[in-house]
Order: structure tokens, then sequence, then C-alpha cells
């Protein structure tokens, strides 16, 4: 495909069908400033080490199951991170790699 692999395409494609859903694009707004959108923690902090799945949960109105699927499709397309803190999975966003996504679609564009 114009100089591109199917491989790269598919690295390229992976984040992108991750952005297509407005309940992962919601919370990916709100895990870029997490001391905006979510109460202080009990364990963790939200900067440091991300936000709980429960308080995620709870904004977003969804069942745990779903945030849990949701936050499993970012994180493989390498858009957030986890981290275990006691019984809990507190979520981080990778500063940088959706704007990363978006250069590589811009690049891909100019071909």
């Amino acid at each position: 495909m114009n100089g591109y692999t199917t491989a790269e395409i598919e690295s390229i494609a992976g984040p992108l069908k991750a952005l297509a859903n407005e309940n992962r694009l919601q919370i990916l707004h709100w895990l870029a400033d997490p001391e905006r959108f979510f109460p202080p923690q009990v364990d963790g902090d939200l900067v440091q080490d991300g936000v709980c799945v429960g308080f995620i949960t709870e904004k977003i109105g969804l069942k745990q199951p779903t945030v849990t699927n949701h936050m499993k499709i970012l994180q493989d397309a390498g858009l957030v991170r986890s981290k275990r803190i006691k019984n809990w999975v507190f979520y981080q966003l990778i500063h940088g790699a959706v704007a990363s996504c978006l250069e590589d679609v811009r690049q891909l564009a100019k071909v």
C-alpha cells in the first residue's frame, strides 16, 4: 500500500479502532486531566498511579465488566497503562500516544 507494509498499516489501525468509540474517547478525555475529573483516591495518586477503575465505572455509568473491556482495548492499543494497587486496577493515559497515533495517520495521508 504505497510504501507501507501490511504490518505498519495494522499498527496504525489498532489505535484508531480503539479511538472509534464514544465511551473510550470520553475516558481518554478524563484520564488526560484526572485531578479535574476525579475525586482524590484513598489508594493511589491520580497523576502518578492513574485512576481506579471503580471511579471510571461510576463516572461513565456503565457496568464494570464493560468498562474493563473498554480499558483493555485502550491498553492493547497502547493508549493507556494499568497498575494494580491492592485489589484495584488503576489506569493512566500514556501521554503522547494519541498524538502519535494522529501523526501516523497524517503521515499515511501524505502518501
